[in-house]
């Protein structure tokens, strides 16, 4: 070994449970493939997360809905929706399984770059990832009544991509608890921070106080009021979860 280069990039969550540990999902990302189905497994809270955690961690954040070709007359509703959380997001509708989602994919990871695919089990991470390094890793089945998958994947794995870049499929998420996120939440929810700054009260709360621009905003029709709740709860959550995971640290430190 002749150096050790530092991190470009680190995603991380708080473990699962009652486990206080933060969990390392992957590091030095380009860009993260934000993978969920067009199917019951669609969440758009969910997706909020992953986005929060890839702007955190400074990747390019692509939504890749699959199981397109079996969405039939609603794949465009999934779209809208999916698009509704960022104008800015690029968003990818495709049937993993089909050579198109490789040309598709391709595009955002350049030789000598490397991606992750994040998402639920059953989604397709693994089958995009077979068609995109020319792999045979197996496949699970998904459930019809709650569109869950089984846990097939159980690790990450670097493989390399035909064209030259890097992919890691890594095992499927059942939680994605954010820790130390902050960054990335006042980026997702960027309309929302831009009214908070107009409040004329700097620890406004956007309830009662008198000159809030969040309210105002929600008024008027700007600011959307289910969108203001899960940023209040990703925050909360975000908060909670930091704090739990310092005084451990300070504890174990002693």
């Amino acid at each position: 070994m002749r150096a050790r280069l530092e991190r470009q990039s680190v995603l991380h969550r708080r473990a699962a449970g009652t486990d206080i540990r933060v969990q390392l999902i992957a590091a030095n990302i380009d860009t993260l493939f934000i993978v969920t189905s067009m199917n019951a497994d669609f969440n758009i809270a969910r997706i909020e997360r992953y986005l929060a955690l890839a702007h955190d961690a400074g990747c390019t954040p692509v939504l890749v809905l699959t199981k397109a070709d079996l969405a039939g007359e609603t794949a465009e509703k999934y779209r809208r929706d999916a698009q509704s959380i960022d104008p800015a997001l690029t968003v990818l509708a495709l049937d993993a399984a089909s050579p198109e989602a490789v040309t598709q994919i391709e595009q955002w990871v350049k030789p000598g770059q490397t991606a992750a695919l994040v998402g639920s089990s059953g989604v397709g991470k693994t089958t995009l990832t077979n068609q995109l390094t020319g792999a045979d890793a197996a496949t699970g089945a998904v459930r019809e009544i709650d569109a869950k998958g089984r846990h097939i994947t159980t690790s990450r794995t670097l493989r390399p991509m035909r064209h030259g870049g890097w992919i890691i499929d890594t095992p499927g998420m059942r939680a994605l608890r954010l820790e130390e996120a902050s960054e990335g939440i006042d980026t997702l929810f960027a309309d929302i921070i831009e009214a908070q700054s107009r409040c004329r009260f700097s620890d406004c709360q956007h309830d009662t106080e008198p000159g809030c621009a969040v309210k105002a905003g929600l008024e008027s029709g700007e600011l959307d009021p289910e969108r203001l709740e899960r940023w209040r709860k990703l925050l909360a959550e975000d908060n909670r979860n930091t704090e739990t995971v310092t005084r451990a640290r300070k504890r174990k430190g002693r």
